[in-house]
């Protein structure tokens, strides 16, 4: 990673956020700690933004739902099969999308045409990372500098990590540390079907694997599997060379190899289709956490892999006490498979 390019990152933050392509991150926030492990709990104002985004979509595909359906003057409304996916699935024979389906993850649309990394917005573009990723800024961060490490090319988000999505995490957190992270599937919280890692970068309240990490055994050689007393749910730690100051090669190929094997031992595997289930996948400061997923949501907070590396993300300052009450390890356990 070239020595720039975080460089790069600020300056197309601060142009995005002057021009309104990107939200300024406001958010608060409230600290709790839960069996002596710190938990921060962040409302930020750019989730309820994307949930309006979302509410637009579902609103938009349920009026085309309506008008497809619809009776014109003349007998039934004819579909713009050329325009409209919902009409596109009626003139195929199968049942047009209601307005529930048209939105399948939290800001993104269940049409397979809406793919904002496939040819992503220039306003948020930042550039290429090796040959096969494009570094984007999130349109709906949680913090400052939140990038997704999109593919190039169509991959599916469940698909397994390869070593270029490792690679492409390797070059930033080699150079610059932060907490890279993967969300598989829309029971871990992802947004989109294509393929992506996401990296944000070391700051105060920032999500990492530290806290966690203070609790692991000490002195484990690489490649070495534990797993952490305090989480009531099927996981483990792989101990990897990865984060500031690791050689980047090395570091992707280790991730790699720390991912094959917290798959095993979870039994997470590819199924027929060539996906794996549910999961998430945090790396960084020397540790990979992996676990899989049976659910997204707790009482209606949407939890993804940041909420295991201690800082959970509200879209409602009343989602706050839903944690509080329950306890942060409770709510990441309820989302969890039991193990």
């Amino acid at each position: 990673m070239h020595s720039n390019f975080m460089d790069a990152v600020r300056a197309r933050s601060s142009q995005a956020i002057a021009s309104g392509e990107l939200q300024p991150i406001v958010a608060e926030e409230v600290l709790i700690q839960d069996q002596g492990l710190p938990f921060t709990i962040r409302w930020v104002a750019a989730l309820a933004a994307k949930d309006a985004a979302a509410r637009e979509i579902a609103k938009d595909a349920a009026a085309k739902d309506a008008a497809a359906r619809g009776e014109a003057a003349g007998g039934p409304a004819v579909p713009d099969a050329a325009g409209d996916p919902a009409a596109r699935s009626a003139a195929a024979g199968a049942p047009a999308p209601s307005a529930r389906q048209a939105v399948v993850l939290p800001g993104g649309p269940r049409d397979p045409d809406f793919n904002p990394f496939l040819k992503p917005d220039p306003a948020l573009l930042v550039g290429p990372v090796g040959e096969h990723h494009a570094a984007i800024l999130n349109k709906f961060p949680v913090c400052l500098h939140h990038l997704v490490l999109a593919r190039r090319a169509f991959a599916e988000q469940l698909s397994p990590l390869e070593e270029i999505d490792f690679r492409a995490l390797a070059s930033i957190l080699s150079a610059e540390g932060g907490l890279g992270f993967y969300n598989g599937g829309a029971a871990a919280g992802a947004s989109q079907r294509h393929k992506h890692v996401q990296w944000i970068p070391d700051a105060p309240g920032n999500a990492s694997l530290r806290a966690l990490a203070a609790g692991l055994p000490a002195d484990q050689a690489q490649g070495a599997i534990v797993r952490h007393p305090a989480l009531d749910l099927a996981h483990c730690f792989v101990r990897v060379d990865a984060g500031l100051g690791a050689d980047a090669g090395s570091s992707a190929r280790a991730m790699l190899i720390a991912f094959g094997q917290a798959c095993a031992a979870l039994d997470l595997r590819p199924g027929a289709d060539g996906l794996l289930p549910p999961c998430n996948m945090l790396v960084g400061d020397g540790w990979m956490l992996v676990l899989p997923r049976s659910q997204e949501h707790f009482q209606g907070v949407s939890l993804n892999a940041l909420s295991f590396g201690g800082t959970f993300y509200v879209r409602d300052p009343a989602q706050i006490d839903a944690i509080r009450e329950a306890g942060p390890l409770r709510a990441l356990a309820s989302v969890g498979v039991p193990g």
